[in-house]
């Protein structure tokens, strides 16, 4: 069916981003993977083009595009020109609102700019070592010192951790008189400040994700975002939106696979004719193409709630769920049919297969998201 939630704006968009990554990012996937890191001069290309942290205020340098529409576009034409890199969602579907709607007008005027220009790379730093999807488990702590904090921990799986000018880190403030966690952007080049290991990964290899460490490192008042101690809230109030973008990536990333699938099914001949043509892979690819319909037309429901504000984290963490569950069942069976070859890297397949066994993981693993929906039935 024609999708209703565009309008022509967003459709103009999307045709200059297709445009642009066509050009600038999908040639540029190979060699990007094998250095394990998204050339920063692309970055600074995107920026120009008004592709990074365009929700951003025009006086700080944004477009001032507070639509999430615009955000999906971006997503989805990253994954259907091939291009890779989790560096665009990063930024502007989880970073920039805890900068947008959360920050001082301070830290905005500080990192917005650089950010929406491509002169700085943002990341989030919440995983440890010993707690993943468990928010409450964290242990980096920033303790006060009557005028400054000292910020001391370690964090794992930061996307973009090797390259980020500015992180924004999720740490339990030890001050007498409060107890919770505290978001703080954090300067890369303070002392103190260390990357460790570029973690080498199944899937993903052209995005950079780091360990980072963090000891002893002095952050002023003015660098915590929101009020000490409601940090897991600032954290929580954004999980929706993080998930539906990964959604979107999932269910863009299993419409391609069955379109690169439909032409090789229709090309690749055995027994005498294309096996698209013998009923077992008709019916497989049948099945899944009208449960990946069915998956876009819920996310797209869900696209326009949160645009409205209506979104809740329940929702989100079910469309999640059902969204990368589908995606990797699509893509794992999109390989199947390309028989060796979809074994083979110089298949885009390969990749794709890969790539996406990780969002089942991201944004908190699907058992914790199945945990929130049967929290939200009263269960």
């Amino acid at each position: 069916m024609r999708r209703t939630i565009f309008q022509s704006e967003h459709e103009d968009f999307r045709e200059a981003v297709r445009g642009f990554l066509a050009r600038e990012a999908a040639p540029f996937a190979q060699q990007w993977e094998a250095a394990g890191i998204v050339d920063r001069a692309f970055w600074k290309r995107a920026a120009a083009q008004g592709m990074v942290a365009f929700a951003a205020p025009e006086e700080l340098g944004g477009a001032g595009l507070r639509d999430f529409r615009f955000n999906a576009v971006l997503d989805e034409e990253v994954v259907a020109t091939g291009s890779v890199g989790d560096g665009f969602s990063l930024t502007n579907d989880i970073v920039a609102p805890y900068l947008i709607d959360r920050a001082s007008p301070a830290q905005q005027r500080r990192w917005l700019p650089p950010l929406a220009s491509g002169d700085a790379v943002a990341a989030i730093a919440m995983s440890e070592p010993g707690a993943g999807s468990d928010l409450r488990g964290i242990k980096a702590s920033a303790r006060w010192r009557g005028d400054h904090y000292e910020l001391s921990g370690a964090k794992t799986f930061v996307t973009s951790g090797i390259q980020a000018d500015v992180v924004i880190v999720a740490a339990r403030i030890e001050r007498e008189g409060v107890d919770g966690l505290g978001l703080f952007l954090v300067d890369a080049s303070l002392d103190g400040f260390a990357r460790g290991r570029k973690l080498q990964k199944l899937g993903r290899m052209a995005q950079d994700t780091a360990e980072l460490f963090m000891e002893r490192v002095v952050l002023g008042p003015d660098d915590l975002i929101g009020a000490e101690g409601e940090g897991l809230r600032l954290l929580m109030s954004n999980l929706p939106q993080e998930r539906l973008s990964i959604a979107v990536t999932a269910v863009a990333s299993a419409e391609r696979a069955l379109l690169i699938t439909r032409e090789y099914v229709g090309q690749r001949n055995a027994f005498g004719r294309a096996i698209g043509s013998f009923q077992t892979i008709r019916f497989a690819l049948a099945s899944l193409t009208t449960e990946v319909r069915a998956a876009r037309a819920y996310l797209d429901g869900c696209i326009l709630g949160h645009v409205h504000g209506e979104l809740d984290a329940a929702e989100a963490a079910g469309l999640k769920c059902l969204a990368t569950e589908l995606e990797f069942r699509t893509i794992d069976r999109c390989l199947q049919l390309h028989g060796g070859y979809g074994y083979m890297e110089e298949y885009p397949i390969a990749r794709m297969w890969r790539d996406s066994r990780v969002q089942r993981i991201y944004g908190g693993a699907n058992e914790i998201m199945l945990e929130i929906v049967g929290r939200s039935l009263g269960l």
